[in-house]
Order: structure tokens, then sequence, then C-alpha cells
């Protein structure tokens, strides 16, 4: 093996030992970190959150099954979770509305986000990181 295989392999390592555990957590701040936005044309293209008026950031709360944006957001957003199920060390969540559908995949242990939306005609993917909402700083 070479060395930069290694030294990925050590980084992904010492990152899952400082991860965020969600396995007891029932609210989760998530934040986007990458957003690919396709056409049915099966051109895509890589954009910003707010480029396509979505918030940067999200409280997923699954005892209340709801997604909903932070009281600092400019726009107060919420959708309803239809499915929430958690299973083998990830967390599911699916709805609709307006005529979308969304998908999220959320890893327990890591708390990395992945996340589909579909509209007709176009589909975003959408990477992120999620942390318990009543995070504290380190002292």
């Amino acid at each position: 093996m070479n060395k930069s295989v290694l030294a990925c392999l050590g980084v992904l390592a010492a990152s899952t030992g400082l991860a965020e555990n969600l396995s007891d957590v029932d609210r989760f701040l998530c934040s986007v970190s990458q957003v690919s936005l396709c056409a049915e044309t099966g051109e895509c293209f890589d954009v910003q959150p707010w480029e396509i008026d979505m918030p940067q950031f999200v409280v997923i709360d699954t005892e209340r099954n709801v997604i909903a944006t932070t009281r600092a957001s400019d726009r107060q957003r919420s959708t309803k979770i239809a499915n929430y199920h958690r299973d083998g060390g990830v967390i599911y969540l699916q709805g609709m509305e307006a005529g979308r559908a969304f998908s999220f995949v959320i890893d327990e242990v890591t708390g990395l986000l992945t996340a589909a939306l579909a509209d007709d005609g176009l589909s975003l993917s959408v990477f992120g990181a999620c942390t318990d909402a009543d995070v504290k700083a380190a002292k």
C-alpha cells in the first residue's frame, strides 16, 4: 500500500474517533457542505445552498417529526417527516411537500448526512454533517 493511502486511512480513523455520536440524540443541528443539482437532461452542477434558496442549517427533531430552519434563519420554514426509522446505526428520514420528495440518511456514529430531494425534472444530492442540537462549547 502506498503512503498516501495509509495517510488517508489514518485521517479517516482519527476523524471517526472524534465524530459526533447521535445514538441517543433526538434533535440534530445539520449543516450543508455540498450540493449537486441535476436536470432531466443529464446536466449536473455543483451549487451553493443559498443559490437555490436552501437553508445552510436545519434542525431535525425526530420526537416531533419535523425538519425546520433555525431561529436565526431569515425565512422560517418547516416540513413534516412522514417516515422515521433507526436501524443498524443509521437514521432514515423521508417525506414530501409541495410536489417534492426527500430522503435523508444520517450515520449515527459520524453524524454525516446524505440527502436526496426530487422534484419534477430536477434532483438534488446533498451532503453535510449533523451534531446534537443542544451542542455545548468545549471547556
